[in-house]
């Protein structure tokens, strides 16, 4: 089938492309979109060049999915013109997340929601697929009560100019390095930690930390879970980590925890403390899974756990979303 990808030049654009080709999605041609001045460069797919084109002209080409991944206010000008074309997008920006006429999709957990009418869907902020993708077959069993996470997120998060930011600074530490780089952050990044990701509201929260504070209750269809967030930026690569305190209605079991998990869709269980195993960003590099470890009771509450959840943010929190996305639509012939 015909794909379109928008925003295919940049980051998560990029890998969108890569798991694509990896995970073999039934590609017949791809019709690569960026913005104006990158228009008649070539991306490469599966061994074949593809010049980016314009909207208009992906559009008139009628694919049959397109993958957006070029900004909210992009996405609220252009994916409405697909989806009035009769193609299905999949965006991975914020536009639509909380549109209540739009559905908010990880596969794992609400996928059945979708239908043949559904041409604009939602893909999660990243730091709230990981999260909500560890979280949901525990919810099943022992109802969330409440949810209080504090994230620890890589640059990749922000873009290409973020990295470049980070690596800049590294190497400006090296003696008689001179080199000029982008400011992504106000602060410095490497060596340092934000403690903001987004712009902050009149709460007194961001508008990250909000995100997954709404995102959650949407995706996991329950209003009654309270959630509050600390998110913070980090100069590693690789991943976004999370320490999560859980607070149940009922009382569990530490190994039926671990026993759930592991047989849950999407989510690998490293915690062996006695040799030092727990999920890290480095290990979660280039790979789908949601890592989860450091499982522990809380000790100063009632029925409420510890967890830490590691997942790589470009792949499983946005590229491989959308492409499994994508994928549930192609097998339930939804497209």
């Amino acid at each position: 089938m015909k794909v379109a990808v928008v925003g295919a030049t940049g980051l998560v654009g990029s890998k969108m492309l890569q798991v694509l080709a990896e995970r073999n999605f039934p590609v017949t041609e791809l019709i690569p979109v960026a913005s104006e001045k990158s228009i008649g460069k070539e991306v490469e797919f599966r061994g074949k060049k593809y010049k980016v084109v314009s909207a208009d002209d992906a559009i008139a080409a009628k694919p049959a999915v397109a993958l957006f991944s070029a900004g909210g206010s992009t996405s609220l000008a252009q994916a409405p013109r697909f989806a009035e074309a009769g193609i299905t997008v999949i965006d991975n920006s914020s536009a639509w997340r909380m549109d209540p006429t739009k559905k908010l999709v990880v596969p794992e957990i609400n996928a059945d929601a979708l239908t043949r009418e559904d041409k604009i869907i939602a893909n999660p902020n990243c730091s709230t697929i990981q999260m909500v993708v560890a979280l949901n077959p525990l919810h099943k069993k022992y109802n969330i009560k409440r949810v209080v996470v504090s994230t620890y997120q890589s640059v990749t998060g922000t873009g290409v100019k973020a990295v470049e930011q980070m690596m800049g600074e590294r190497n400006k530490s090296v003696k008689g390095a001179k080199e000029e780089y982008p400011m992504a952050y106000t602060y410095e990044i490497d060596m340092n930690v934000i403690p903001q990701i987004d712009v902050f509201l009149d709460n007194g929260y961001t508008k990250e930390e909000m995100k997954m504070v709404n995102e959650t209750k949407k995706i996991m269809r329950d209003e009654n879970i309270r959630v509050t967030a600390t998110t913070v930026r980090i100069p590693v690569m690789g991943g976004h980590s999370e320490s999560v305190n859980i607070e149940f209605e009922k009382d569990f079991d530490l190994d039926e925890v671990r026993e759930l998990l592991s047989h849950s869709p999407g989510v690998m269980v490293v915690d062996d403390p006695s040799n030092a195993q727990y999920p890290m960003p480095k290990d979660a590099h280039e790979k789908d899974e949601v890592f989860v470890g450091r499982l522990r009771r809380d000790e100063s509450n009632p029925n409420t756990l510890n967890m830490w959840i590691v997942s790589d943010n470009l792949r499983k929190g946005a590229a491989t979303n959308a492409v499994q996305i994508a994928e549930y639509l192609v097998a339930q012939q939804l497209l």
